[in-house]
């Protein structure tokens, strides 16, 4: 499972996030990139793009894009409040489907077309 966290996201989350082969935006070089222009050059290297934005899926046509998006709805965007999401983020990762959203919340996880 190859994944790519967003800017909006601590770096550091990559290290939580066993059993996957994760890279981050800013390590690709690829930040302040429009979203739109991010996805398009992620989808033929990336199965899921993981990020904090919540309003990813109302701004794109996500059925387009070759790749699965992950959002992280924590109470903060800081590492501590995230960690908590991580067991449900890494089974999101494994289910969500190319062009689909998985919108992640402590206790809940929601696919979303």
């Amino acid at each position: 499972m190859r994944l790519l966290l967003d800017e909006s996201l601590p770096r550091r989350l990559a290290r939580q996030l066993s059993g996957a082969q994760v890279d981050t935006v800013f390590d690709r070089g690829w930040s302040g990139r429009k979203n739109g222009d991010l996805l398009g050059a992620a989808q033929s290297d990336y199965d899921v793009f993981v990020t904090a934005d919540q309003n990813l899926q109302y701004q794109q046509n996500l059925r387009g894009f070759e790749i699965g998006v992950v959002v992280l709805a924590g109470r903060t965007n800081r590492l501590d409040d995230l960690l908590v999401l991580v067991p449900e983020l890494l089974e999101a990762c494994r289910t969500v489907s190319h062009g689909e959203v998985c919108v992640i919340r402590a206790g809940t996880a929601s696919a979303e077309d």
